[in-house]
């Protein structure tokens, strides 16, 4: 659960969109014709996920055989979408780059991971996928609502009437038990997402149980979440609903993924551009400026190009930013 966001660039699910879009429709599309189509494919959808498990087993200069040398249950179990970005279509999900494809047949054939009748390059997802999947799901919704509250996105009102969805007759008057002691409205919250998160473990365990056989045989539909019990799957689905209109749609949110799109565009065009001409001053100065664990320096393009993602996919928000104000000029550091 720990690993399976660490191939997120920075500002999240828009930096995989801004990556995406630089290639498929900006100044990225320019080098088209000099990847390869498989590497083209991956980078046109770049997916965090796939990135993660390219962090955890890729040797980068000077690391040790194996990346971090997990164990392959681990490393099967962050892989959600169990196929290459080749069959990805519009959804720019999958699994592994092309790099890592053959690290992934190797997990999958160790493991004895069914691959799909029909569909010889999709693989039924390792039935830990599972419970990695909902653990995600369950906290980063309540954890987005909560968060919201605290940010004033959402009034205490409309919070309050979001979670209450979830409880039942007995934990209802429990809560309201718990906010006749606990005044502060932060702590009401906090109060009722635990109780929550909570309850939606046992669920998710119950229905991961029940059908253990469908999940080991590869025709389990859906996720955990989808199947949860109509209280909990009616108050789920409108907690979702509320997030992607006032909270992801909000103005500070989207100003964000704005200069984040502008930020992570502006990188890759400085070094996607270094690569290309290695030779010229300004370049040296670019590429000097990579940790020597990307090999930034490879006579294969496309290895130069992969080097250059790993590069600033790695970075976090502040990182790029700071990079990006040296770039232009607009800061200098202290002297």
């Amino acid at each position: 659960c720990l690993a399976h966001d660490l191939g997120n660039p920075p500002f999240g699910h828009s930096g995989e969109q801004a990556i995406s879009s630089y290639f498929s429709e900006g100044e990225g599309s320019k080098i088209k014709k000099e990847l390869n189509t498989d590497f083209w494919q991956d980078i046109i959808h770049f997916e965090g996920n796939a990135n993660a498990l390219r962090l955890l087993t890729h040797q980068f200069n000077g690391r040790r055989e194996g990346g971090f040398a997990m164990t392959y249950s681990t490393l099967a179990s962050i892989v959600k979408y169990p196929y290459e970005s080749f069959i990805a279509g519009d959804k720019s999900k999958f699994g592994f780059f092309y790099s890592e494809k053959e690290s992934y047949i190797k997990i999958a054939s160790e493991l004895g991971i069914i691959i799909k009748e029909n569909e010889p390059r999709r693989y039924a997802r390792h039935p830990l996928v599972y419970l990695v999947e909902a653990a995600d799901d369950i906290c980063y919704q309540l954890m987005d609502i909560e968060d919201a509250h605290k940010l004033r996105i959402l009034s205490t009102t409309e919070t309050k009437e979001l979670l209450l969805n979830y409880l039942n007759t007995k934990q209802l008057d429990r809560a309201k038990h718990v906010f006749n002691i606990v005044s502060d409205t932060n702590e009401q919250i906090a109060y009722l997402r635990s109780t929550i998160i909570g309850n939606l473990v046992k669920e998710c365990t119950h229905i991961f149980t029940e059908n253990e056989a469908t999940i080991l045989n590869g025709n389990f539909e859906g996720d955990l979440i989808s199947h949860l019990p109509k209280r909990s799957k009616n108050a789920y689905n409108l907690c979702k609903k509320v997030a992607y209109s006032k909270i992801y749609k909000a103005k500070d949110v989207v100003d964000i993924e704005l200069a984040g799109y502008k930020i992570i565009s502006t990188l890759l065009n400085h070094y996607i551009s270094a690569i290309q001409e290695p030779e010229k001053a300004y370049s040296k100065l670019l590429i000097n400026r990579v940790s020597g664990q990307y090999d930034i320096q490879s006579g294969d393009f496309n290895q130069r190009v992969q080097a250059v993602l790993d590069f600033v996919s790695g970075m976090t928000d502040i990182y790029a930013l700071d990079l990006y104000r040296k770039i232009n000029g607009q800061s200098l550091p202290a002297i």
